[in-house]
């Protein structure tokens, strides 16, 4: 079974150059979507854990521009979703305020890639994830969460806004949408194996083994 790239082009199964199972991190900053994409995409009731905001929280969390948040992520969000009948991928969605990222060394561990989503009114909130993955060396890309109402910027704009390599994918997305989810989490996945063949071939250059074209060493 093919698959279909975030371009609309089809191509091979993926299972051919992957793992079966994948695990996916999605993150971003605090009330960017991220809960809401892992629910859209995963084929399996999403584990949640979620818990109200608190008074105590007001003087802490931002909420300008997401006023009608109520509720936050205190550890992860996790789902499931069958790319074809070979290839599954794990997601974890991780939690968006700084006080929670104890959590996420352990949750990035065996990563395959990682969706930083991105919200154009608090396109600062952003730099967090970026770091962290830039620092980790984990493959990713950022998907800009079209709210209603948002300004819409140009790609290009993002990607100077965050300071991103230009071989960082930046692309459109509705975290409420699954066929909008399924594009993101294939372009994660296209990118990843790019960067780790990029790995693996520089590697071979110094070592003067031959890179394996098929993952296995």
């Amino acid at each position: 079974m093919g698959y279909e790239h975030s371009d609309g082009r089809e191509s091979g199964p993926l299972s051919d150059r992957l793992p079966t199972a994948v695990k996916i991190l999605i993150a971003g900053g605090f009330g960017v979507g991220k809960t809401t994409l892992v629910g859209a995409v995963s084929e399996t009731k999403p584990l949640r854990t979620e818990e109200l905001l608190t008074e105590e929280g007001v003087a802490i969390d931002d909420l300008d521009g997401i006023e009608t948040k109520t509720t936050t992520t205190v550890a992860m969000d996790f789902g499931r979703i069958s790319i074809n009948d070979d290839l599954v991928l794990y997601l974890f969605g991780t939690p968006g305020q700084d006080r929670f990222w104890f959590v996420w060394d352990e949750l990035a561990l065996g990563a395959l890639g990682a969706v930083v989503l991105a919200d154009t009114r608090r396109l600062a909130d952003c730099f967090p994830s970026v770091d962290y993955f830039e620092k980790h060396g984990t493959p990713f890309i950022v998907a800009v969460n079209c709210f209603d109402g948002a300004r819409q910027y140009q790609l290009d704009e993002v990607q100077q806004a965050l300071s991103l390599d230009p071989d960082v994918p930046v692309l459109l997305c509705d975290a409420r949408s699954r066929e909008s989810g399924k594009k993101v989490l294939i372009a994660v996945l296209e990118h990843a194996m790019r960067s780790h063949r990029m790995e693996r071939e520089a590697a071979s250059s110094v070592t003067g083994q031959p890179s394996d074209p098929e993952g296995r060493g």
